[in-house]
């Protein structure tokens, strides 16, 4: 018999001892299970060397390839670049274990995004607690007067310029004609909204002016930083460029809100254009310059206080929700009240329609015109009702003026958030 014959039952022999070691290997769920590197082969049994290639159980084999065995074909060669066997088998470049691994391993960065994962996560929750708290008990938020609004709208102002960097706002400036479309939702679409709504009530409802002029100025304030979370929650790519249009918006509604304040309510009462400058000045633009500041200059005491301000944040969130609410529940639950919030409720409804509505038409070529149109509809449909309440209890002596944007701040925020569970569905089932 001739050399290649004999090794023929040799190489026979080889293969079955390998086969029934690979068999007797743990299995492919025990190794995603626990996921750690395993030895099929103890270093005094090398796998037979006269192989020349194959792959097994989510492995690949490196066989070398044997002379003797002439023009032989037992195995079709598979060998991959850079996949060795020296005494254990390695995964393949189909496993994702290594990538896992790299995952766990890798440092999470705290960013603007990842703080508003934080306690911010439970806000719609507070936001209904507070609602019906309020409503069922109001002496739990009377305590919290409009003296207290200014400062509280501050200080979640100061947290917003804390937690944002440039770096946020390098790609979200790459799309000026979006900044620009949600600029014109904010200031033109919503304040003729306003406007219509306002009148509305006075034609149709016959409600007193006061509470006409309240509706306009809720219409004239500047974006609300409740967009930016509800715009992350829905879409976290687009919540760079929520907060550019917002943080836009809030900058400009120093000079923005006063002329059309006056535009739309200087001729029903008087209007201290002013007044609500400094006002805003000192509001917004002041807290979010110190927070800029400060995360810059003294980036150690802001590390230190950045944690503190999510639950922070929460807290004083819940009770410019709850206290607006309480403070006027009998204007809301009076008859001309509950006009009130049935034209609330539809300004609101008609902002987010439009936001929503009006970017589809102008981007329907824009690959993620989805996500970007609920985006804007957030941008539109919802604004800072806290500033336009500082606002109306500053410069109104007629407290009616305040009742429309006391409701608006609980319509916004549970309109907003619905959309936030509905579009966020659809999300998840279309992945």
């Amino acid at each position: 018999m001739s050399s290649s014959g004999q090794l023929l039952p040799q190489q026979h022999q080889h293969f079955q001892q390998s086969q029934i070691l690979l068999q007797s290997s743990p299995s492919p769920s025990f190794l995603g299970k626990h996921k750690i590197p395993l030895r099929i082969f103890p270093e005094t049994h090398k796998f037979p060397h006269h192989l020349s290639g194959g792959r097994l159980r989510g492995f690949s084999l490196n066989f070398h390839p044997v002379s003797a065995c002439g023009n032989s074909r037992w195995f079709a060669p598979l060998r991959s670049a850079g996949e060795k066997l020296s005494g254990s088998l390695e995964p393949d470049e189909s496993s994702n274990y290594s990538k896992e691994a790299a995952e766990i391993l890798k440092p999470k960065k705290a960013s603007f995004l990842t703080i508003l994962q934080g306690a911010n996560s439970v806000l719609p929750h507070v936001v209904i607690a507070s609602t019906v708290l309020a409503l069922v008990y109001p002496p739990s938020f009377t305590w919290f007067t409009n003296r207290y609004y200014a400062p509280a709208l501050g200080f979640l102002m100061f947290a917003v310029g804390l937690n944002s960097s440039e770096k946020d706002f390098i790609e979200a400036f790459n799309r000026p004609a979006a900044i620009f479309a949600g600029y014109v939702g904010q200031f033109v679409v919503k304040p003729l909204l306003g406007y219509l709504f306002g009148t509305i009530s006075m034609t149709i409802f016959g409600l007193p002016t006061p509470l006409a002029a309240g509706i306009m100025l809720t219409s004239c304030v500047s974006g609300a930083q409740l967009s930016n979370y509800a715009t992350f929650l829905t879409d976290p790519a687009m919540a760079p460029l929520s907060i550019v249009m917002t943080s836009l918006s809030t900058a400009t509604a120093v000079f923005v809100t006063p002329l059309l304040s006056l535009l739309l309510i200087g001729k029903r009462l008087p209007v201290d254009v002013k007044g609500m400058v400094s006002n805003i000045l000192q509001i917004v633009v002041a807290p979010i310059a110190a927070g800029l500041l400060l995360n810059r200059i003294f980036p150690r005491i802001s590390n230190a206080i950045r944690p503190f301000l999510p639950p922070l944040s929460v807290f004083v969130t819940a009770l410019c929700v709850g206290a607006p609410l309480a403070i006027n529940i009998r204007s809301v639950l009076s008859p001309s009240g509950l006009s009130v919030l049935f034209l609330v409720i539809a300004f609101h409804l008609a902002a987010f329609v439009s936001g929503y509505t009006l970017t589809g038409l102008l981007f329907h070529n824009t690959p993620d015109v989805k996500a970007l149109q609920r985006t804007l509809s957030y941008e539109t449909g919802m604004q800072s009702s806290l500033l336009a309440l500082a606002l109306a209890n500053r410069f109104f002596q007629d407290p009616l003026v305040g009742v429309p944007p006391a409701i608006s701040v609980v319509i916004m925020s549970l309109m907003g958030f619905s959309l936030v569970m509905l579009w966020s569905k659809k999300s998840e089932a279309i992945a």
